[in-house]
This record gives structure tokens, sequence and C-alpha cells, in this order.
């Protein structure tokens, strides 16, 4: 069972949210509070993942973001956003975030989205633009070309099925690698990437244009 948290200064929100993850297999809503409460209840209870407004009127989303890392078990953490362009979005990611989502996601993606994870996948919103890709990635200095040059192949593959969102144990059954493979080519990546975490890479590899643009994109 995964147990969740919901971070969210609007009550409307935070229902809607738990209504239709507690109506999901597999996963149970263990708490859904404003963000002055967030870290003490993540601290109380241990969610495994947590779903964090990114704007909060009592607290900043980035204050509660360095207090639940801060955690001696800290949760996964996905900002929450109605903005496909936040400034805080970059800041988010930096600060240790496993990704965004808006608002406004498909209610019958939201439990795939949470189980991805909990289970070591990455996760940003479908609409994530190329100003918030390039922002986070000029404010690190990371050269894409070049940090990818040192990869080796499998490594390259490993990376866009990271930015796909796969885990370790997904990864591994697409390319027939045990999970301890895959763990070992992770590790390489981020160290030759000189990134800290696979959100980071997978932002790497959408800035070297690794991925498949969405549909709605081609062609243009």
């Amino acid at each position: 069972m995964i147990r969740v948290m919901v971070v969210d200064d609007e009550a409307l929100i935070r229902t809607g949210f738990q209504h239709i993850l507690d109506a999901a297999d597999g996963i149970d809503v263990v708490a859904a509070v404003a963000g002055g409460q967030a870290v003490r209840t993540a601290q109380e209870i241990r969610p495994d993942v947590v779903l964090l407004d990114i704007r909060m009127p009592d607290v900043d989303g980035l204050t509660v973001l360095a207090g639940l890392r801060r955690l001696p078990h800290p949760p996964v953490v996905a900002m929450l956003t109605t903005f496909d362009m936040d400034e805080y979005v970059a800041a988010a990611l930096r600060s240790g975030a496993a990704g965004f989502l808006l608002k406004d996601t498909d209610p019958e993606e939201l439990p795939f989205l949470v189980q991805t994870l909990a289970h070591g996948g990455t996760v940003l919103s479908s609409k994530v633009t190329r100003t918030v890709v390039d922002g986070y990635l000029e404010a690190g200095s990371h050269q894409p070309a070049r940090s990818l040059g040192r990869l080796t192949g499998r490594e390259r593959a490993v990376l866009v099925l990271i930015a796909e969102g796969l885990s370790n144990a997904d990864i591994a059954t697409r390319m027939h690698l045990s999970t301890g493979t895959v763990k070992d080519h992770v590790s390489a990546i981020l160290t030759k990437l000189e990134v800290g975490s696979r959100v980071q890479a997978a932002l790497l590899a959408e800035r070297a244009g690794l991925l498949k643009p969405p549909p709605d994109q081609e062609g243009e």
C-alpha cells in the first residue's frame, strides 16, 4: 500500500485529490493538510509520497520541501502547480523534488503517477515547457551535449527510460537486465552528468532532444 500525503492550502483541492487516490487500488491517502502542518505531519505518519502545492499563502512550498527533505526518512515529493511555466519549478527540482504535475492532470492518470513516484520513477507533466527546462539547466550551468558524450550507448538508453519516468525495476524489465545492473548504470549516469538526482538527469535528456515530442507537437 502506497501511503500518500496531499499538501495544499485549498481544502477543495485536498479533498479532490484524496477522493481520486483513495478510490485507486494500492493507494491510501493518510493525510491531507495545509502547508503549515506538512512537515510535522509527515514526521509523525511517514508517508511514502507527498503531493505538495508549490504556492501557498501560509508557508512557501519550497520551504516545506526543504523541511521534508531534512526528515530522517524523507518521502518522495512531487510539486503541484496550476501553471506549466512556474518560476518556482526549477528551484523545486534543484531542491530534490521528484518532479511536478499540474493540478488539472487527468484524474485517471493520477494514481499511475503516484505509483511511478513510489517506485523511484520521475514525474514531469506532459505540459512541461522548454522554458522551464532551459531555465533549470542554465541555472545549473550544465552543457548537455558535452555531458551526454561521456555516456556509453547502454547508459544513454537507460537515461532515456529514466526520462520517460520508468523505475529501476521497469528499466530492468524493458532492457532485460538485472535491477542491480540498472542501479549501477544509473549511478554512473548521475556521476558522468554531474547531477544529483534522476529528475536532473531526465531534464538533461529533455534539453538534448533525446525524447520524442508529444503527438500534438510533432511537425512543429
